[in-house]
């Protein structure tokens, strides 16, 4: 059996696919996955990483404005389908599946062309172009959250990472701590703003860091590898950190978190329960903050809008929060009923029985 899985540019595709692979794998050993991606994302380092072949087709971004770019579209677009296509006649897939992003929308017309089923997975509770253009011909689609405007949507959930879905946060608690060079009994919170950080998350907490350690509250920040913040001089209490690598481990160090809305970020954090603070990214589709809804409306999260995510909200509002052990429990069971942890699994059988 072959399997061609489609998608990139940032972590919000290439995560939930790579997860996808490696859950295939687990259930059909034999398998052959193949991954098609552009020249300009991520995926050029982590599906190598991962140990999966990538294709690559140019790029097809919709420009938002009228101007050349976008009269040159469709003709790119036919250049990037017969691409596509010149792939799937090389790797001979049984099924093709999305995950959205440039890569999808010739992969899905030239899969059409070719006669071959598809099989779409969106992330967001608001979907992108790319996968509403797939699901009209999709043999099967899947959604990351409830109620996600996509005809004849499946709700699976958002395939994560093994390592992240089975954490033991409890036991794994100690040993986070001590990774990070953190105090293993004192409240913690764990701030990210995705994988390039967010100014205005970094901003706030830094700004807070010293009243939070008086407080008794400490903080791991992770900053993004672009953004220059040191530790504060006198506040032993504040880490701040470029990146994550062991995102498992700053989930388990974790009594509270901080990040945005994306869909990685609101699953891996509600999936192991940990209570969180969600701060949507202020521009895009509105999907930030729609993705949240379900953990809040559940009690496992809070909802802040960017502009309201001050300094001053941060010292009145976390360490009340993060020193109160009952409302934590009461809000990581309401999170971790929320969102499956086996959405890898879920959909890995969806896309076998597609392909069959």
């Amino acid at each position: 059996m072959r399997i061609l899985l489609a998608g990139g540019g940032t972590a919000g595709h290439t995560s939930p696919l790579l997860a996808t692979a490696d859950a295939l794998r687990r259930l059909e050993p034999g398998v052959e996955i193949t991954c098609l991606g552009t020249p300009r994302g991520l995926e050029n380092r982590v599906v190598p990483e991962a140990g999966y072949p990538l294709e690559l087709i140019a790029p097809v971004p919709l420009p938002r404005k009228l101007s050349g770019d976008l009269l040159r579209v469709p003709a790119r677009l036919r250049g990037a389908v017969q691409e596509a296509r010149a792939v799937l006649d090389r790797v001979r897939p049984d099924v093709v599946v999305g995950y959205g992003g440039y890569v999808s929308v010739p992969a899905y017309l030239a899969a059409r062309r070719a006669g071959l089923p598809v099989v779409v997975h969106e992330q967001n509770s608001k979907p992108g172009l790319s996968n509403r253009v797939g699901a009209r011909s999709a043999r099967r689609v899947a959604v990351s959250f409830p109620d996600t405007p996509l005809r004849h949507a499946e709700y699976v959930g958002l395939p994560i990472r093994t390592l992240i879905s089975s954490v033991d946060r409890d036991a794994l608690r100690a040993e986070a701590r001590a990774f990070f060079g953190l105090d293993p009994d004192l409240p913690t919170l764990v701030v990210t703003g995705g994988s390039q950080g967010a100014q205005s998350l970094n901003r706030a907490v830094s700004g807070a860091a010293r009243a939070l350690g008086e407080a008794g509250v400490q903080v791991l920040h992770v900053v993004g590898p672009k953004n220059d913040v040191t530790p504060q001089e006198g506040v032993p209490t504040y880490v701040p950190i470029g990146f994550v690598d062991r995102m498992d481990y700053a989930l388990a160090a974790a009594d509270l978190m901080v990040c945005r809305g994306g869909a990685s970020s609101v699953t891996e954090a509600a999936a192991v329960g940990v209570p969180a603070v969600f701060v949507p990214l202020p521009i895009g589709n509105g999907e930030q903050s729609l993705n949240p809804r379900p953990v809040v409306d559940a009690g496992g999260a809070l909802l802040v809008e960017d502009a309201a995510f001050t300094a001053d909200w941060v010292l009145s509002h976390v360490p009340p929060l993060v020193t109160d052990p009952a409302r934590l429990a009461a809000m990581s069971k309401a999170a971790s009923g929320v969102i499956p942890r086996d959405a890898d699994e879920k959909l890995a059988r969806i896309v076998l029985e597609t392909a069959r």
